[in-house]
Protein backbone atom coordinates (compact mmCIF):
# COMPACT_ATOMS: atom_id res chain seq x y z
CA UNK A 1 0.00 0.00 0.00
CA UNK A 2 2.33 2.51 -1.29
CA UNK A 3 0.22 4.85 -3.68
CA UNK A 4 -1.79 7.70 -2.50
CA UNK A 5 -4.73 6.13 -3.98
CA UNK A 6 -4.56 3.13 -1.90
CA UNK A 7 -4.02 5.15 1.01
CA UNK A 8 -7.13 6.71 0.26
CA UNK A 9 -9.03 3.97 -0.37
CA UNK A 10 -7.86 2.54 2.97
CA UNK A 11 -8.68 5.84 4.41
CA UNK A 12 -12.78 5.90 3.46
CA UNK A 13 -12.62 1.65 4.42
CA UNK A 14 -11.45 2.33 7.80
CA UNK A 15 -13.94 5.58 8.30
CA UNK A 16 -16.70 3.54 6.35
CA UNK A 17 -16.44 0.65 9.07
CA UNK A 18 -16.31 3.07 12.28
CA UNK A 19 -19.40 4.72 11.02
CA UNK A 20 -20.91 1.24 12.46
CA UNK A 21 -18.45 -0.56 13.76
CA UNK A 22 -20.56 -3.39 14.48
CA UNK A 23 -21.83 -3.97 11.42
CA UNK A 24 -25.24 -5.59 10.27
CA UNK A 25 -25.81 -7.18 14.05
CA UNK A 26 -25.36 -3.70 15.21
CA UNK A 27 -28.23 -2.00 12.77
CA UNK A 28 -30.56 -5.09 13.47
CA UNK A 29 -30.05 -4.40 17.01
CA UNK A 30 -31.04 -0.45 16.79
CA UNK A 31 -33.42 -1.49 14.58
CA UNK A 32 -35.08 -4.03 16.93
CA UNK A 33 -35.25 -1.74 19.92
CA UNK A 34 -36.35 0.68 17.92
CA UNK A 35 -33.82 3.52 18.31
CA UNK A 36 -31.43 6.35 16.09
CA UNK A 37 -27.95 5.43 16.06
CA UNK A 38 -25.46 7.75 18.19
CA UNK A 39 -24.27 9.57 15.24
CA UNK A 40 -28.21 10.27 14.11
CA UNK A 41 -28.77 11.45 17.42
CA UNK A 42 -26.25 14.21 17.85
CA UNK A 43 -27.53 14.98 14.20
CA UNK A 44 -31.30 15.30 15.31
CA UNK A 45 -29.62 17.61 18.44
CA UNK A 46 -27.31 20.16 16.39
CA UNK A 47 -27.93 22.60 13.92
CA UNK A 48 -27.85 20.59 10.21
CA UNK A 49 -24.33 19.95 8.76
CA UNK A 50 -22.60 21.82 12.09
CA UNK A 51 -21.23 17.98 13.75
CA UNK A 52 -17.78 17.79 13.18
CA UNK A 53 -16.56 13.64 14.97
CA UNK A 54 -13.08 13.69 16.68
CA UNK A 55 -11.75 10.28 17.67
CA UNK A 56 -14.04 8.23 14.92
CA UNK A 57 -10.72 5.56 14.68
CA UNK A 58 -10.34 5.67 18.03
CA UNK A 59 -10.25 1.70 19.42
CA UNK A 60 -8.40 -0.46 21.70
CA UNK A 61 -5.34 -1.64 20.93
CA UNK A 62 -5.10 -4.25 23.28
CA UNK A 63 -7.72 -5.96 22.02
CA UNK A 64 -7.89 -8.53 19.26
CA UNK A 65 -10.61 -6.98 16.73
CA UNK A 66 -11.48 -4.41 18.75
CA UNK A 67 -14.55 -1.96 17.33
CA UNK A 68 -13.96 1.38 16.21
CA UNK A 69 -14.92 4.35 18.29
CA UNK A 70 -15.24 2.49 21.60
CA UNK A 71 -18.88 2.80 22.13
CA UNK A 72 -18.96 6.60 22.30
CA UNK A 73 -19.66 8.86 19.84
CA UNK A 74 -17.81 12.95 20.06
CA UNK A 75 -17.35 15.80 18.97
CA UNK A 76 -18.15 19.73 18.39
CA UNK A 77 -21.28 21.41 16.50
CA UNK A 78 -23.59 24.03 16.65
CA UNK A 79 -27.07 25.13 18.04
CA UNK A 80 -28.60 28.18 16.99
CA UNK A 81 -25.40 29.42 15.67
CA UNK A 82 -23.29 28.88 18.99
CA UNK A 83 -20.69 25.83 19.42
CA UNK A 84 -21.27 22.94 21.66
CA UNK A 85 -19.28 19.86 22.39
CA UNK A 86 -20.64 16.82 22.60
CA UNK A 87 -21.08 13.26 23.68
CA UNK A 88 -23.48 9.98 22.73
CA UNK A 89 -23.10 6.61 23.52
CA UNK A 90 -23.22 3.85 20.94
CA UNK A 91 -25.40 1.10 22.20
CA UNK A 92 -24.38 -1.36 19.32
CA UNK A 93 -20.89 -1.16 20.33
CA UNK A 94 -20.02 -2.87 23.99
CA UNK A 95 -23.60 -1.99 24.70
CA UNK A 96 -22.28 1.47 24.95
CA UNK A 97 -20.12 0.64 27.77
CA UNK A 98 -17.31 2.63 29.32
CA UNK A 99 -13.91 1.22 28.37
CA UNK A 100 -10.68 2.86 28.36
CA UNK A 101 -10.35 4.37 24.74
CA UNK A 102 -14.42 5.44 25.72
CA UNK A 103 -12.94 7.30 28.58
CA UNK A 104 -10.44 8.74 26.94
CA UNK A 105 -12.72 9.96 23.66
CA UNK A 106 -15.10 11.35 26.34
CA UNK A 107 -12.48 12.86 28.53
CA UNK A 108 -11.26 14.47 25.26
CA UNK A 109 -14.10 16.28 24.62
CA UNK A 110 -14.86 17.38 27.73
CA UNK A 111 -11.25 19.09 28.15
CA UNK A 112 -12.28 21.04 24.23
CA UNK A 113 -15.20 22.26 25.94
CA UNK A 114 -13.12 23.73 29.24
CA UNK A 115 -10.69 24.99 26.45
CA UNK A 116 -13.20 26.81 23.73
CA UNK A 117 -15.98 27.48 26.79
CA UNK A 118 -18.28 26.14 25.19
CA UNK A 119 -21.52 23.77 26.59
CA UNK A 120 -21.04 20.13 26.63
CA UNK A 121 -24.10 17.68 25.93
CA UNK A 122 -23.67 13.95 27.00
CA UNK A 123 -26.22 11.85 25.51
CA UNK A 124 -26.80 8.57 27.68
CA UNK A 125 -27.50 5.48 26.92
CA UNK A 126 -25.16 3.05 28.41
CA UNK A 127 -24.23 -0.53 29.74
CA UNK A 128 -22.24 0.74 32.40
CA UNK A 129 -18.84 -0.41 33.36
CA UNK A 130 -17.06 -3.02 30.51
CA UNK A 131 -16.87 -5.64 32.63
CA UNK A 132 -14.09 -7.21 30.31
CA UNK A 133 -11.81 -3.87 31.48
CA UNK A 134 -12.15 -4.49 34.83
CA UNK A 135 -10.56 -2.10 37.10
CA UNK A 136 -9.91 0.22 34.18
CA UNK A 137 -13.38 1.05 33.27
CA UNK A 138 -13.88 2.17 37.01
CA UNK A 139 -10.61 4.15 36.71
CA UNK A 140 -12.35 6.11 33.77
CA UNK A 141 -15.32 6.55 35.51
CA UNK A 142 -13.67 8.34 38.50
CA UNK A 143 -11.41 10.14 35.73
CA UNK A 144 -14.67 11.55 33.90
CA UNK A 145 -15.96 12.82 37.64
CA UNK A 146 -12.27 14.19 37.94
CA UNK A 147 -13.08 16.21 34.45
CA UNK A 148 -16.51 17.25 35.58
CA UNK A 149 -15.78 19.09 38.48
CA UNK A 150 -13.41 21.90 36.55
CA UNK A 151 -16.46 22.35 34.63
CA UNK A 152 -19.27 22.67 37.27
CA UNK A 153 -20.73 26.38 36.93
CA UNK A 154 -17.75 27.45 34.51
CA UNK A 155 -19.94 26.17 31.39
CA UNK A 156 -23.40 24.34 31.20
CA UNK A 157 -23.57 20.93 31.36
CA UNK A 158 -26.26 19.10 30.13
CA UNK A 159 -27.39 15.39 30.34
CA UNK A 160 -30.15 13.56 28.23
CA UNK A 161 -30.96 10.07 29.30
CA UNK A 162 -32.42 8.00 26.07
CA UNK A 163 -32.02 4.30 27.57
CA UNK A 164 -30.77 2.69 30.68
CA UNK A 165 -27.84 4.91 33.07
CA UNK A 166 -27.11 2.32 35.84
CA UNK A 167 -24.64 1.48 38.09
CA UNK A 168 -21.39 4.00 38.07
CA UNK A 169 -23.15 5.46 35.06
CA UNK A 170 -25.71 7.69 37.00
CA UNK A 171 -22.53 9.61 39.18
CA UNK A 172 -21.72 11.79 35.91
CA UNK A 173 -24.67 13.04 34.81
CA UNK A 174 -26.06 13.51 38.44
CA UNK A 175 -23.22 15.94 38.98
CA UNK A 176 -23.95 17.73 35.53
CA UNK A 177 -26.66 21.26 35.48
CA UNK A 178 -29.33 19.87 34.59
CA UNK A 179 -30.69 16.20 33.35
CA UNK A 180 -33.32 15.52 31.37
CA UNK A 181 -34.77 11.92 30.24
CA UNK A 182 -37.09 10.13 27.65
CA UNK A 183 -40.45 8.49 29.23
CA UNK A 184 -38.90 5.15 28.84
CA UNK A 185 -35.25 6.06 29.99
CA UNK A 186 -34.63 4.18 33.54
CA UNK A 187 -31.93 5.88 36.27
CA UNK A 188 -30.72 3.76 38.90
CA UNK A 189 -27.22 2.87 40.94
CA UNK A 190 -28.60 -0.88 41.51
CA UNK A 191 -31.06 -2.83 39.53
CA UNK A 192 -34.41 -4.63 40.57
CA UNK A 193 -32.86 -8.24 40.21
CA UNK A 194 -30.14 -7.21 42.28
CA UNK A 195 -31.72 -6.21 45.24
CA UNK A 196 -33.82 -8.75 45.63
CA UNK A 197 -31.03 -10.92 45.62
CA UNK A 198 -29.30 -8.58 48.25
CA UNK A 199 -32.36 -7.34 49.97
CA UNK A 200 -35.29 -9.06 49.49
CA UNK A 201 -36.93 -5.71 48.05
CA UNK A 202 -39.43 -6.33 45.34
CA UNK A 203 -39.93 -3.14 42.95
CA UNK A 204 -40.34 -3.20 39.66
CA UNK A 205 -37.73 -1.56 37.11
CA UNK A 206 -40.00 1.52 36.50
CA UNK A 207 -40.69 2.35 40.22
CA UNK A 208 -37.33 2.21 40.95
CA UNK A 209 -35.85 3.73 38.32
CA UNK A 210 -38.33 5.43 35.73
CA UNK A 211 -37.89 9.05 34.27
CA UNK A 212 -41.27 9.53 36.70
CA UNK A 213 -39.71 8.31 39.82
CA UNK A 214 -36.32 9.93 39.09
CA UNK A 215 -38.26 12.97 38.67
CA UNK A 216 -40.31 12.52 41.64
CA UNK A 217 -36.70 11.78 43.86
CA UNK A 218 -35.15 15.20 42.29
CA UNK A 219 -32.65 13.53 39.68
CA UNK A 220 -34.44 14.05 36.47
CA UNK A 221 -35.30 17.89 35.75
CA UNK A 222 -37.65 17.57 32.77
CA UNK A 223 -39.42 14.91 31.09
CA UNK A 224 -39.70 14.72 27.63
CA UNK A 225 -42.54 12.32 25.65
CA UNK A 226 -39.44 11.37 23.06
CA UNK A 227 -35.78 11.65 21.62
CA UNK A 228 -36.77 14.58 19.71
CA UNK A 229 -38.92 16.62 22.35
CA UNK A 230 -36.13 15.80 24.83
CA UNK A 231 -33.77 17.42 22.02
CA UNK A 232 -36.15 20.48 21.58
CA UNK A 233 -36.12 21.08 25.31
CA UNK A 234 -32.39 21.13 25.66
CA UNK A 235 -32.13 23.43 22.85
CA UNK A 236 -34.53 25.93 24.12
CA UNK A 237 -32.83 25.59 27.66
CA UNK A 238 -29.33 26.62 26.39
CA UNK A 239 -30.88 30.22 24.49
CA UNK A 240 -31.02 30.97 28.49
CA UNK A 241 -27.42 30.49 28.57
CA UNK A 242 -24.32 31.87 28.28
CA UNK A 243 -21.75 29.63 26.37
CA UNK A 244 -19.88 30.06 29.40
CA UNK A 245 -19.26 31.75 32.55
CA UNK A 246 -17.36 34.00 31.01
CA UNK A 247 -19.87 34.94 28.49
CA UNK A 248 -23.58 36.71 28.68
CA UNK A 249 -26.44 34.75 27.25
CA UNK A 250 -27.57 35.71 23.71
CA UNK A 251 -30.31 39.10 24.29
CA UNK A 252 -33.96 37.95 22.14
CA UNK A 253 -36.12 40.85 20.92
CA UNK A 254 -35.81 43.58 23.38
CA UNK A 255 -37.57 46.59 23.62
CA UNK A 256 -41.15 45.02 23.16
CA UNK A 257 -44.80 46.03 24.51
CA UNK A 258 -43.09 48.97 26.18
CA UNK A 259 -46.43 50.33 27.37
CA UNK A 260 -49.34 48.49 29.01
CA UNK A 261 -51.17 45.79 27.32
CA UNK A 262 -54.35 44.16 27.95
CA UNK A 263 -52.66 40.79 28.82
CA UNK A 264 -50.91 43.04 31.69
CA UNK A 265 -54.45 44.28 32.84
CA UNK A 266 -55.67 40.90 33.46
CA UNK A 267 -53.22 40.64 36.11
CA UNK A 268 -55.23 43.24 38.19
CA UNK A 269 -58.39 40.03 38.61
CA UNK A 270 -56.21 37.19 38.78
CA UNK A 271 -55.91 37.02 42.48
CA UNK A 272 -58.94 35.63 44.26
CA UNK A 273 -60.72 37.35 47.03
CA UNK A 274 -60.64 34.58 49.60
CA UNK A 275 -57.21 34.52 50.82
CA UNK A 276 -57.92 30.66 50.97
CA UNK A 277 -59.00 30.19 47.09
CA UNK A 278 -56.29 28.77 44.92
CA UNK A 279 -54.78 30.10 41.83
CA UNK A 280 -52.46 29.17 38.85
CA UNK A 281 -49.33 30.91 39.68
CA UNK A 282 -48.44 29.81 36.32
CA UNK A 283 -51.09 31.88 34.55
CA UNK A 284 -49.14 34.99 36.48
CA UNK A 285 -45.94 33.85 34.95
CA UNK A 286 -47.05 33.93 31.65
CA UNK A 287 -48.12 37.60 31.68
CA UNK A 288 -44.65 39.39 33.60
CA UNK A 289 -42.12 38.11 31.40
CA UNK A 290 -41.35 38.69 27.46
CA UNK A 291 -43.33 36.72 24.91
CA UNK A 292 -45.52 34.71 27.44
CA UNK A 293 -42.36 32.28 27.27
CA UNK A 294 -41.74 30.54 30.47
CA UNK A 295 -39.12 27.46 29.97
CA UNK A 296 -39.72 25.37 33.10
CA UNK A 297 -37.26 23.10 35.51
CA UNK A 298 -37.96 20.46 37.59
CA UNK A 299 -41.77 20.56 36.57
CA UNK A 300 -42.03 17.06 37.67
CA UNK A 301 -40.79 17.46 41.41
CA UNK A 302 -41.94 19.13 44.21
CA UNK A 303 -44.99 20.97 42.43
CA UNK A 304 -45.51 23.39 45.17
CA UNK A 305 -42.24 25.52 43.66
CA UNK A 306 -41.87 26.43 39.95
CA UNK A 307 -38.21 26.92 38.83
CA UNK A 308 -37.37 28.13 35.33
CA UNK A 309 -36.59 30.39 32.63
CA UNK A 310 -37.74 33.66 31.28
CA UNK A 311 -37.07 36.74 29.41
CA UNK A 312 -37.04 40.55 30.33
CA UNK A 313 -36.64 42.97 28.20
CA UNK A 314 -34.76 40.53 25.64
CA UNK A 315 -32.66 39.74 28.43
CA UNK A 316 -32.30 35.97 30.42
CA UNK A 317 -33.71 35.63 34.08
CA UNK A 318 -34.00 33.06 36.63
CA UNK A 319 -37.73 32.68 38.06
CA UNK A 320 -38.59 30.99 41.39
CA UNK A 321 -42.17 30.99 42.15
CA UNK A 322 -44.27 29.82 44.80
CA UNK A 323 -47.84 27.31 43.39
CA UNK A 324 -50.73 27.92 45.62
CA UNK A 325 -51.98 25.14 43.72
CA UNK A 326 -50.08 22.53 45.41
CA UNK A 327 -49.57 22.66 49.67
CA UNK A 328 -51.07 26.16 49.00
CA UNK A 329 -47.63 27.25 47.90
CA UNK A 330 -46.17 26.07 51.49
CA UNK A 331 -42.33 25.48 51.25
CA UNK A 332 -40.99 21.82 52.17
CA UNK A 333 -38.02 19.66 52.18
CA UNK A 334 -37.79 18.98 48.60
CA UNK A 335 -38.99 22.47 47.23
CA UNK A 336 -36.41 23.82 49.05
CA UNK A 337 -33.30 21.35 47.23
CA UNK A 338 -35.58 22.49 43.89
CA UNK A 339 -34.62 26.02 44.19
CA UNK A 340 -31.82 25.81 45.88
CA UNK A 341 -29.90 24.15 43.44
CA UNK A 342 -31.85 26.78 40.38
CA UNK A 343 -30.50 29.46 42.32
CA UNK A 344 -26.79 28.46 42.54
CA UNK A 345 -27.37 27.46 39.03
CA UNK A 346 -28.39 30.99 37.71
CA UNK A 347 -25.89 32.42 40.04
CA UNK A 348 -22.65 30.71 38.40
CA UNK A 349 -23.59 32.15 34.94
CA UNK A 350 -25.04 35.18 36.54
CA UNK A 351 -28.41 35.02 35.26
CA UNK A 352 -30.55 37.64 37.24
CA UNK A 353 -33.27 36.15 39.73
CA UNK A 354 -37.13 37.08 40.29
CA UNK A 355 -38.66 35.70 42.90
CA UNK A 356 -42.56 35.44 42.84
CA UNK A 357 -44.38 35.29 46.04
CA UNK A 358 -47.14 33.61 47.51
CA UNK A 359 -46.26 31.24 50.49
CA UNK A 360 -47.90 30.73 54.17
CA UNK A 361 -44.39 29.62 55.04
CA UNK A 362 -42.74 26.38 55.90
CA UNK A 363 -44.80 23.29 56.05
CA UNK A 364 -44.86 21.75 59.34
CA UNK A 365 -45.30 18.31 60.51
CA UNK A 366 -42.87 15.54 61.84
CA UNK A 367 -42.10 13.11 58.67
CA UNK A 368 -40.73 17.36 57.39
CA UNK A 369 -38.78 17.20 60.61
CA UNK A 370 -37.41 13.70 59.83
CA UNK A 371 -35.91 14.36 56.76
CA UNK A 372 -34.58 17.74 57.16
CA UNK A 373 -36.47 20.80 56.65
CA UNK A 374 -34.17 22.84 58.83
CA UNK A 375 -30.92 22.11 56.89
CA UNK A 376 -32.24 21.95 53.52
CA UNK A 377 -34.30 24.72 54.02
CA UNK A 378 -31.57 26.32 55.71
CA UNK A 379 -29.44 25.78 51.70
CA UNK A 380 -32.44 28.24 49.86
CA UNK A 381 -31.60 30.82 52.53
CA UNK A 382 -28.09 30.69 51.89
CA UNK A 383 -28.59 30.03 48.30
CA UNK A 384 -30.21 33.18 48.02
CA UNK A 385 -27.87 35.03 50.44
CA UNK A 386 -24.68 33.64 48.45
CA UNK A 387 -26.21 34.58 44.78
CA UNK A 388 -24.35 38.01 43.58
CA UNK A 389 -26.41 38.40 40.86
CA UNK A 390 -29.52 40.97 40.63
CA UNK A 391 -32.64 40.45 42.71
CA UNK A 392 -35.96 40.93 42.17
CA UNK A 393 -38.70 39.85 44.51
CA UNK A 394 -42.42 40.20 43.78
CA UNK A 395 -44.64 39.44 46.35
CA UNK A 396 -48.00 38.11 45.25
CA UNK A 397 -50.37 37.44 48.07
CA UNK A 398 -49.11 35.78 51.53
CA UNK A 399 -45.51 36.05 52.63
CA UNK A 400 -46.16 34.41 56.10
CA UNK A 401 -43.55 33.39 58.47
CA UNK A 402 -40.45 31.82 57.47
CA UNK A 403 -41.22 32.04 53.74
CA UNK A 404 -41.42 35.57 53.92
CA UNK A 405 -37.72 35.43 54.55
CA UNK A 406 -36.72 32.19 52.84
CA UNK A 407 -38.45 33.83 49.59
CA UNK A 408 -36.26 36.49 48.60
CA UNK A 409 -36.90 39.32 51.47
CA UNK A 410 -34.95 42.69 51.24
CA UNK A 411 -33.38 41.38 54.33
CA UNK A 412 -31.61 37.99 53.01
CA UNK A 413 -30.33 40.14 50.21
CA UNK A 414 -33.04 41.06 47.67
CA UNK A 415 -31.73 44.30 45.41
CA UNK A 416 -35.47 45.29 44.68
CA UNK A 417 -38.79 44.28 46.23
CA UNK A 418 -42.06 44.92 44.99
CA UNK A 419 -45.40 44.00 46.09
CA UNK A 420 -48.93 43.88 44.96
CA UNK A 421 -52.17 45.50 47.01
CA UNK A 422 -52.98 42.22 47.56
CA UNK A 423 -49.85 41.06 49.68
CA UNK A 424 -50.07 39.88 52.74
CA UNK A 425 -46.70 40.35 54.65
CA UNK A 426 -46.83 38.81 57.98
CA UNK A 427 -45.41 36.47 60.98
CA UNK A 428 -48.52 33.97 60.08
CA UNK A 429 -51.73 34.31 58.76
CA UNK A 430 -54.84 35.57 59.92
CA UNK A 431 -56.70 32.33 61.26
CA UNK A 432 -53.29 31.17 63.52
CA UNK A 433 -52.81 34.44 64.51
CA UNK A 434 -56.31 35.04 66.10
CA UNK A 435 -56.25 31.41 67.80
CA UNK A 436 -52.76 32.39 69.20
CA UNK A 437 -53.57 35.77 70.70
CA UNK A 438 -57.43 36.08 71.35
CA UNK A 439 -58.04 32.96 72.27
CA UNK A 440 -58.72 33.46 75.55
CA UNK A 441 -60.86 36.25 74.39
CA UNK A 442 -63.13 33.77 72.14
CA UNK A 443 -62.96 31.08 75.11
CA UNK A 444 -64.04 33.92 77.46
CA UNK A 445 -67.06 34.96 75.07
CA UNK A 446 -70.46 33.28 75.20
CA UNK A 447 -70.64 30.29 72.55
CA UNK A 448 -73.28 31.33 69.91
CA UNK A 449 -70.81 34.87 69.91
CA UNK A 450 -67.63 33.03 69.52
CA UNK A 451 -67.64 32.56 65.75
CA UNK A 452 -68.89 36.22 64.99
CA UNK A 453 -66.05 37.42 67.75
CA UNK A 454 -63.20 34.82 65.90
CA UNK A 455 -64.68 36.77 62.51
CA UNK A 456 -64.16 40.05 63.55
CA UNK A 457 -60.49 39.72 64.80
CA UNK A 458 -59.32 37.80 61.26
CA UNK A 459 -60.85 40.48 59.48
CA UNK A 460 -59.07 43.06 61.69
CA UNK A 461 -55.95 41.67 61.50
CA UNK A 462 -56.30 41.45 57.60
CA UNK A 463 -57.27 44.90 57.29
CA UNK A 464 -54.57 46.77 59.69
CA UNK A 465 -51.35 43.77 60.30
CA UNK A 466 -51.47 40.90 57.09
CA UNK A 467 -50.83 43.83 54.63
CA UNK A 468 -48.03 45.33 52.69
CA UNK A 469 -48.35 48.88 53.80
CA UNK A 470 -46.46 48.03 57.01
CA UNK A 471 -43.67 46.32 55.19
CA UNK A 472 -43.66 49.75 52.99
CA UNK A 473 -43.84 52.19 55.67
CA UNK A 474 -40.32 50.42 56.92
CA UNK A 475 -39.18 50.35 53.79
CA UNK A 476 -39.53 46.46 53.78
CA UNK A 477 -40.90 46.64 50.43
CA UNK A 478 -39.55 49.36 47.56
CA UNK A 479 -42.87 49.52 46.00
CA UNK A 480 -47.08 48.70 46.40
CA UNK A 481 -47.77 48.58 42.77
CA UNK A 482 -50.43 47.68 40.51
CA UNK A 483 -50.65 44.03 39.23
CA UNK A 484 -50.58 45.46 35.48
CA UNK A 485 -47.76 47.30 35.94
CA UNK A 486 -45.80 44.03 37.19
CA UNK A 487 -44.13 43.34 33.96
CA UNK A 488 -42.78 47.04 33.06
CA UNK A 489 -41.48 47.35 36.66
CA UNK A 490 -39.59 43.87 36.44
CA UNK A 491 -37.69 45.64 33.69
CA UNK A 492 -37.40 48.60 35.16
CA UNK A 493 -35.61 47.11 38.09
CA UNK A 494 -33.32 44.99 36.01
CA UNK A 495 -32.27 47.96 34.00
CA UNK A 496 -31.07 49.81 37.23
CA UNK A 497 -29.51 46.37 38.38
CA UNK A 498 -27.82 45.28 34.60
CA UNK A 499 -24.45 46.68 36.31
CA UNK A 500 -24.64 45.58 39.55
CA UNK A 501 -21.24 44.39 40.90
CA UNK A 502 -20.96 42.43 44.19
CA UNK A 503 -17.16 41.42 44.94
CA UNK A 504 -17.15 38.50 48.39
CA UNK A 505 -14.22 38.22 50.87
CA UNK A 506 -12.19 36.11 49.62
CA UNK A 507 -11.81 32.75 51.07
CA UNK A 508 -10.84 28.83 49.93
CA UNK A 509 -15.17 28.34 49.87
CA UNK A 510 -18.14 28.60 52.23
CA UNK A 511 -20.15 25.85 53.80
CA UNK A 512 -23.26 25.20 52.77
CA UNK A 513 -25.40 23.08 54.89
CA UNK A 514 -25.20 19.88 53.37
Amino acid sequence: MNTTAEKLADLRKKLELAQEPAGEAGVAKRAKKGIPSARERIEMFLDPGTFVEIGALMRNPNVKDSLYGDGVVVGHGKVEGRPVALFSHDQTVYGGSVGEMFGRKVGMVMQYAAKVGCPIIGIQDSGGARVQEAVVSLAWYANLALLTEPLSGMVPQISIILGNCAGGAVYQPINTDVVVATESAHMFVTGPKVLREVTGEDISLEELGGAYSQAEYGNVHHIAKDEQAAFDWVRHYLSFMPSSCQDVPPVINPGLEPEVTDTDVELNTIVPDSDNAGYDMHDILLRIFDDGDFHEVGAAAAKNIITGFARVDGHAVGVVANQPMVYAGSLDARASDKASHFVRMCDAYDIPLVYVVDTPGFMPGVEQEKIGVIKRGGRLLFAFVEATVPKVTVVIRKSYGGGYAAMGSKQLGADINLAWPTARIAVMGAESAVSLIGGRQIAAAPEVQREGIRKQMIDFYNATVATPWVAAERGYVDAVIEPSSTRLEIRRAMRLLREKRLVRNPRKHHLLPL
